[in-house]
């Protein structure tokens, strides 16, 4: 597993190559990238922050879990924190994986998860202010429910 949060550009083909091994039947990359508007407004650029220590735990914990509940084979969790400016990549997540479906799902399940639990923080700044993006919602779908989770939800 390679699971790291760093300060400089993440070189995203090396790692997808390093992924890369022989029982491998597919490799699933989600490269999230920063885009030039958020709900209408233009982007003039992002700022990560972390609580590092505590988010490079998370990071493994969901990793080593995506290998248990999805049975893929290998897992790179690389999130960058500073400014990114449009076109860069903030978040890189590659699944590698004997199948594709494991490999789908797992990929979405990381990006989805780490999103709304690890403590990364993301400051957008647009042309005409700046605010802090909670992540996106979790896909109720995508979502574990426990007997009273159900009862509240129904």
């Amino acid at each position: 597993m390679r699971i790291e949060i760093v300060d400089e550009a993440i070189p995203a083909e090396a790692i997808v190559a390093e992924m890369k091994a022989g029982a491998d039947g597919a490799v699933c990359v989600f490269d999230g990238i920063v885009r030039d508007n958020t709900r209408g407004r233009r982007t003039l650029h992002l700022d990560y922050e972390a609580y590092r220590e505590m988010a490079l735990e998370q990071m493994k914990g969901l990793a080593a879990e995506a290998v248990t509940r999805f049975g893929v084979r290998d897992v790179a969790l690389v999130h960058r924190l500073g400014r990114l400016v449009v076109g860069e990549t903030s978040v890189l997540v590659v699944v590698a994986s004997a199948h594709r479906g494991a490999a789908f799902d797992a990929c979405r399940w990381l990006i989805d998860t780490l999103k709304t639990t690890v403590p990364i923080w993301k400051k957008e700044q647009f042309v005409d202010g700046a605010v802090w993006a909670d992540g996106e919602p979790f896909p109720a779908a995508m979502a574990v429910h426990s007997g009273d989770d159900l009862e509240m939800l129904g």
